[in-house]
């Protein structure tokens, strides 16, 4: 007896099917071998504590309930494909077990203890799930599209047809293969024998023919198509797909037609705003220039005169008027920055930062600003552009600082490698400023966007606008990282040689 009481043990612990068994109305753990343990994940000190104190997770999921009613009916339940949630290794994962609660009798007939027996399927569930969904995707996919399902028995030439392939083709009855190819076009049949001898290489064809009708009229369709091959390597069957694609050719030869028309009415039409834009910022330059000229022979000559109220309001005309004079120079040089060719030349960039270096020397002075600057290389680009590129940039660093700390600008560069192999430098120039919400940073490159009032920092606007404008033109990309009150951080990638003398 005590022999097979062993075995019974040596059979239950070393299944690899988790087993339990239970006792009582609190469903007291009586045994569980080390297979159960596992699904479970909660060690091995286990027995003789009750189920819900191992499994506290379980409280809202129905198995407690399931168990204790084997218990008191007798009845076995089996379940099949459940998700049971378990918190395992502190995360609470989600699996799917084949399970069942076995009613235990005594040889009296009574129930003294349940039987848990599962099945982890998680792996089958999921892999189930994605094919049906996969299945699922592709039969909507089809049928949606229009498209008709194909297969050709490459030794016999059966063809059967699915979905939509007998519309396509304007036919009502079963068809040869031979058939089907006399129907297209003449002069496409020599592109369908090539697409079908490069398929005996590559096992693919794919290629757009015309599809003659009974009344003459054409109807274009793409086909693309695979060859499964046999066992012993032969090709057997082509299966494909067909396509009516007439009303996208039609569309795209009227698109043509539209391009051309209406590139040549926007050239005429940029040609008369790059105009207007000229002699309009031309002509709001001179009473813009005319109001500060005369507000500051006010200020100097009659100042004695004013109250305070009366210079504050001169200093507010001025300050207007400044912002008016950017306004107009910012819209003039971003709608014209298209429109004038200019010569690409090898620049220096150390001496580029320089020279900004000199003409922001002011503000600089006045922040005590820290400018770190890195050894820079030589690229090729229009050098006007690119001094305003940066400009703009370093400008930006040094009227966005916070007020408690002087400015501290980082320039650093990198060169790498696009994807085509073509070299690239990267600069990046980072700043200890007020930074900017990661929300915004692609707004800010939007022409006339400000993320801050025009009261407490200057600008049109426009700055940031133009510098996506210059490095695009390069053939290059500008980038913004930051954070709100730590700073930001903005990359220019621009190629180290143009491809083209003029920009």
């Amino acid at each position: 007896m005590y022999d097979n009481i062993l075995l019974l043990k040596d059979i239950v612990d070393n299944t690899p099917l988790p087993t339990a068994v239970y006792t009582g109305d609190e469903l007291k753990i009586q045994l569980a071998n080390p297979a159960m343990m596992q699904a479970w994940g909660k060690g091995d000190k286990i027995i003789g504590k009750n189920y819900l104190e191992v499994l506290p997770e379980t409280q809202n999921q129905p198995f407690f309930e399931q168990a204790l009613q084997v218990l008191k009916t007798g009845t076995a339940f089996h379940a099949k494909d459940k998700q049971v949630d378990l918190m395992v290794d502190g995360a609470l994962r989600t699996y799917y077990f084949n399970y069942s609660f076995i009613p235990l009798f005594d040889k009296g007939g009574g129930i003294y203890a349940v039987m848990n027996t599962g099945s982890d399927v998680t792996e089958l569930h999921l892999a189930k799930q994605q094919t049906q969904s996969a299945e699922q995707r592709l039969r909507m996919a089809v049928e949606s599209s229009g498209m008709g399902t194909y297969e050709i028995d490459l030794a016999t030439k059966k063809i059967k047809t699915s979905g939509n392939f007998n519309a396509i083709w304007s036919i009502d009855h079963e068809i040869a293969n031979e058939e089907l190819i006399a129907r297209l076009h003449p002069e496409d049949q020599a592109l369908r024998e090539r697409a079908h001898q490069q398929a005996q290489t590559t096992g693919k064809m794919c290629y757009e023919a015309r599809i003659l009708n009974d009344d003459g009229s054409i109807k274009w369709v793409k086909i693309n198509g695979r060859i499964i091959t046999g066992e012993n390597g032969t090709p057997g069957t082509l299966i494909g797909i067909i396509q009516d694609i007439h009303e996208q050719k039609a569309f795209e030869e009227e698109l043509k037609k539209q391009v051309a028309e209406r590139t040549q009415e926007l050239r005429r039409s940029n040609d008369d705003l790059m105009h207007f834009a000229g002699v309009v910022s031309h002509d709001l330059k001179e009473p813009i220039r005319k109001i500060k000229t005369f507000n500051s022979i006010l200020k100097n000559e009659y100042k004695a005169d004013f109250s305070e109220n009366a210079k504050k309001f001169l200093q507010k005309v001025d300050q207007s008027a400044q912002r008016m004079q950017n306004i107009i120079e910012g819209i003039l040089a971003y709608s014209t920055l298209d429109k004038r060719s200019q010569p690409v030349e090898k620049i220096n960039l150390d001496l580029v930062i320089e020279n900004i270096k000199t003409d922001l020397e002011l503000i600089i002075n006045e922040k005590g600003a820290i400018l770190v600057i890195s050894e820079l290389p030589h690229i090729e680009g229009a050098p006007i552009l690119i001094h305003q590129l940066f400009y703009n940039l370093v400008h930006n660093a040094l009227k966005f600082s916070k007020a408690e700390e002087p400015p501290r600008v980082i320039i650093t560069s990198t060169i790498k490698n696009n994807q085509e192999g073509t070299g690239m430098l990267e600069i990046k120039i980072k700043d200890n400023g007020i930074g900017l919400d990661p929300v915004f940073a692609e707004k800010i490159f939007d022409a006339f966007e400000r993320l801050h009032s025009k009261d407490k920092y200057e600008g049109n606007g426009l700055g940031l606008a133009l510098c996506r404008k210059i490095a695009q033109r390069h053939n290059g990309s500008i980038t913004a990282l930051g954070e709100k009150d730590n700073g930001a951080e903005f990359t220019v990638t621009l190629p180290l040689k143009q491809s083209d003398s003029y920009l």
